[in-house]
């Protein structure tokens, strides 16, 4: 029989979990914003006993702070932790959230205004930049997924990707090849990962974010529209444009879940409605 003292949330309990997360092969991003999360809660609840009365209304302060999708973020770590610790019976159900089916299109990056931050990086003489960027958007991958682009990698004319506990091969385009083969050199760079620091170590992503945010105003291209993920955005809809092929698409961007590709995919309201005036249905 479950008693009070069974379901306070307490320290010791989150680090089991954190333990259980680690041996489930959770990424190490995945584990910090879990148990972030559930920290949040446990700060929230003290010692309380916890019952679903309390959890919904939680769940209700959760839904003034923050956004839609926050709120259910939260609420998946929170749900993982108590059906973990056998509390199934407590779990609360996420916000309902209304499909959208169009991007934000001032988050949209171009492939023009992607042109422009690679002639910047050029311009700036930040050639590991450029090609950063480049490797990112002609591949697909995850900025965390840059240091399997190797010398051996480059060579070979593909990557083995092994990421969230699955494995994938990419290919890299001949002229991406071409490009990095020189760098290669003139970096001297013999064996390993090809972006790296001065120090030999891969380097971080918020590195790369920050030096990419560091183009928009020599580019002309706004600073919400720049950052690494987005280069991976504009790969999946060049991708979905020319082949039409959600499922492939899903299995080079190491997607489990089809509808997550097809977020990728969602074009901007602007583009939908030019698709509107070229089936011509109205009389003027």
């Amino acid at each position: 029989m479950i008693t009070a003292e069974e379901r306070i949330i307490r320290s010791e309990k989150i680090k089991e979990y954190e333990v259980y997360l680690m041996e489930q092969e959770k990424s190490l991003s995945t584990i910090r914003k879990y148990i972030q999360d559930i920290k949040r809660m446990y700060k929230y609840f003290e010692e309380k006993e916890l019952s679903k009365i309390l959890l919904i209304e939680w769940k209700k302060l959760l839904a003034e702070s923050y956004s839609a999708s926050s709120v259910n973020t939260i609420l998946a770590a929170a749900n993982g932790f108590l059906e973990y610790n056998g509390w199934v019976d407590l779990k609360i159900k996420p916000l309902k959230i209304q499909k959208n089916i169009f991007c934000d299109e001032k988050k949209e990056l171009s492939k023009n205004e992607y042109f422009r931050l690679i002639k910047t990086a050029e311009k700036l003489n930040n050639k590991r930049l450029s090609l950063i960027i480049q490797t990112i958007c002609a591949t697909g991958i995850r900025v965390s997924e840059l240091s399997y682009i190797t010398v051996e990698a480059v060579y070979k004319g593909k990557a083995e990707i092994n990421n969230k506990g699955k494995r994938r091969i990419i290919f890299i385009p001949v002229k991406l090849c071409k490009i990095l083969k020189i760098y290669i050199k003139r970096q001297s760079i013999s064996k390993g990962c090809i972006f790296i620091t001065k120090s030999g170590k891969p380097i971080d992503r918020s590195n790369i974010w920050r030096e990419m945010k560091n183009l928009c105003e020599e580019s002309g291209v706004k600073s919400e529209k720049v950052f690494p993920h987005n280069l991976r955005h504009l790969f999946a809809k060049i991708y979905y444009s020319e082949e039409k092929d959600l499922s492939r698409l899903a299995d080079i961007l190491g997607h489990t879940n089809i509808n997550t590709t097809r977020i990728y995919t969602m074009e901007s309201g602007s583009v939908h409605l030019r698709q509107l005036d070229k089936m011509n249905l109205v009389i003027t």
